[in-house]
């Protein structure tokens, strides 16, 4: 069964308690990433500039638009700090392309939360089958997965809202095929965001234009000039879910910098040493991030969120990584940072994935612990929950992360875009 068989199949299927919950986390996780990049002054402009038609969509600090616009708009804010969620078998966020396109278009069908998130559960799970299908390859040219796999992903969840049958969707992921898109010579500009709501557009487009009668070609995705053979997919075969939904192994960002450096930092929260005993100190980790976030002596508090020497003395000094305003210019020249930054030495080991990284730690004692955390350790819901609620509360404050968390697990749609404006 090719993948759009396989995608036009999941669209129907019901979805599990279990992919719902972790659904409704990442909805709390991406809602507070929303209203806080709502607050970047740099996307201001471009904010504004979209806000020319009234509609029934919520968007990020306030206002209403139709839903496409809603979608562009929400997705990009919502990437704009880079701190929402990843899968690392999809290469990319699927989230930031996928919930901007379903909580607007259920607002404008004036559907009930339970509703929208199970539609976006199947759009995440799409997400991952396609991001896993286009393969290592697709993103090494040079494409941008979340955006690209991304786009089919919101275009799923979208045509499963609007009960469109099994022609239609496959319409609808036809004329995705010719809109899908987003690259990674963006990453490091505004560029990066907006493929995210560019990716959420597109699926609600083309789901709305497929239900007004659109055609495309039945192949558009795998064909022998669709979409994957055109971009570089590997074609990795894939297939639908059963008990376990790919979507369990989404990793949630619980610190404001590079994925990269995440599982050294939660190797790093075991440590309980006092700075001034550490002596040296040696970070192992797949040679992926060597060349992405391992810059040993920032000078900004961008450079400092890809560096492994950076975020390593701060975490050990008492400095929060999980506070976006703790990355600042000023913090790369701390003095006692700079002076544990020296002691910090980093290196390449073939043998960890890019999600695990081992710590060795040696005191002035002479003294060495040994330390290792794999991003894909099974997390219950609950501890996943508790980490988030912190993560939203240092974003929000306790008031704003206690209305917003309620109305994630409530029933009404209308209780959680009722907080994009962050009041």
């Amino acid at each position: 069964m090719g993948i759009t068989e396989q995608l036009i199949k999941l669209g129907g299927m019901d979805v599990p308690e279990e992919a719902a919950a972790m659904m409704r986390l990442s909805l709390f996780d991406w809602a507070a990433c929303g209203i806080i990049g709502a607050g970047e002054a740099d996307f201001a402009g471009f904010r504004r500039a979209q806000m020319i038609e009234e509609g029934p969509a919520h968007v990020f600090g306030g206002d209403a638009s139709g839903a496409a616009t809603a979608a562009l708009v929400n997705g990009t804010l919502s990437h704009a700090l880079d701190y929402d969620d990843t899968h690392f078998a999809h290469i990319g966020h699927p989230s930031v392309a996928v919930l901007p396109a379903v909580m607007a278009l259920a607002e404008t069908l004036d559907m009930r939360l339970t509703n929208a998130v199970d539609a976006a559960t199947i759009g995440v799970e799409a997400s991952i089958m396609v991001g896993v299908w286009l393969g290592r390859d697709h993103y090494q040219i040079g494409y941008h997965q979340t955006a690209t796999a991304g786009a089919f992903g919101a275009t799923l969840a979208a045509a499963r809202m609007l009960d469109l049958d099994k022609h239609q969707t496959r319409h609808a992921l036809g004329l995705c095929a010719s809109m899908a898109s987003g690259l990674k010579a963006q990453f490091g500009t505004m560029g990066k965001p907006l493929n995210a709501g560019l990716a959420a557009r597109t699926g609600v487009e083309a789901a709305l234009w497929a239900q007004a009668g659109m055609t495309a070609a039945a192949d558009g995705l795998d064909g022998a000039l669709g979409f994957g053979a055109t971009h570089h997919g590997e074609g990795a075969d894939v297939k639908l879910p059963r008990k376990d939904w790919q979507i369990s192994e989404i990793s949630h960002k619980f610190h404001a910098c590079c994925h990269g450096l995440h599982a050294m930092l939660e190797a790093l929260s075991g440590a309980n040493v006092a700075a001034d005993r550490i002596a040296a100190l040696k970070i192992r980790t797949s040679p992926r991030w060597m060349s992405v976030c391992n810059i040993a002596e920032p000078k900004t508090g961008l450079e400092a969120k890809f560096s492994y020497t950076q975020t390593a003395a701060m975490a050990l000094l008492g400095h929060a990584t999980g506070t976006v305003g703790n990355f600042t210019d000023a913090i790369t020249r701390d003095k006692d940072i700079r002076d544990l930054r020296a002691k910090i030495e980093v290196m390449e080991d073939p043998t960890l994935s890019e999600t695990q990284s081992q710590i060795t730690l040696t005191l002035d004692s002479g003294e060495v612990r040994r330390m290792r955390h794999d991003l894909l350790a099974p997390m219950t819901l609950e501890a996943r929950s508790d980490k988030l609620r912190g993560k939203v509360r240092a974003l929000l404050g306790e008031d704003r992360e206690e209305a917003l968390w309620h109305a994630v697990i409530g029933p009404e749609l209308d209780a959680v875009t009722a907080c994009f404006a962050g009041n």
